[in-house]
This record gives structure tokens, C-alpha cells and sequence, in this order.
């Protein structure tokens, strides 16, 4: 049973990468500037619509990487600490890009929802 779990997880774990590397691939072939991974996703989203429902080891494999998922940040630290002084010189800019990205974030996300979400017909009074 044991053995079966662990093989599923590798197994899930396996094919996020085969995706990811696939979008590696495809960008590198075709020339294009988006990342990788982006279309390594963007494929991986169109087979599960495909799919309709993710298969069980893709499943077991993502709630294994979710549960870990605070190791992947380990290395984001890391290069945190490694470029102190330069974060020490360059934080207003870095703060203001911040605090800029993130209102347009939130501006284009509401407008974006307000799009695609039903308009409710209520009665006039």
C-alpha cells in the first residue's frame, strides 16, 4: 500500500516536470520570450480541460509538492540574504515597483472579474 502511494507521487511529481520541461523545449524551439514554464502550464491546463478530470497520480503528486511546498522557498531565502546590500540600496525603488505592480494587479483582477461574472438582473424600486 505504502509502496503504491510513494509510486503515485513520484509518478504525479514526474509528469509536472515532463510538462515543464516540454514548455522548456517548445520555447527554445519555436524562438519565443515567454518562460518555459508558462507554457509548459498553459499545456498542462489544456490536457486537463482535455482530461476533464486530473488523473489520480497527478493529484497525489501535487498535494505531496503542496504539502512541502515551504522547501521550495528555502532557496528564495537564501538569495535574499546573499544580495542584503543590494536590497539595502535599491528598497525605495523596489518598494514603490512593488506597491505600483500590485494596485495594477488588483485594479486589472477586479475589472477582469467584473467581465466575466454574470451580470444579476434586480428589480427596479
Amino acid at each position: 500500500m505504502r509502496t503504491t502511494l510513494t509510486m503515485k507521487r513520484i509518478a504525479g511529481v514526474l509528469i509536472l516536470i515532463v510538462y515543464h520541461q516540454l514548455g522548456e523545449w517548445l520555447v527554445r524551439l519555436a524562438g519565443w520570450t515567454l518562460p518555459g514554464a508558462v507554457v509548459g502550464m498553459l499545456l498542462f491546463f489544456l490536457t486537463l480541460l482535455a482530461l476533464r478530470k486530473p488523473p489520480e497520480m497527478v493529484t497525489v503528486g501535487a498535494d505531496f509538492l503542496l504539502r512541502h511546498l515551504a522547501l521550495l522557498f528555502v532557496p528564495a531565502g537564501v538569495g535574499v540574504v546573499l544580495l542584503l546590500e543590494l536590497i539595502r540600496d535599491q528598497w525605495l525603488a523596489m518598494l514603490v515597483s512593488l506597491v505600483i505592480s500590485t494596485v495594477l494587479s488588483m485594479l486589472f483582477t477586479g475589472w477582469l472579474m467584473q467581465l466575466l461574472m454574470p451580470k444579476e438582473h434586480t428589480p427596479h424600486d
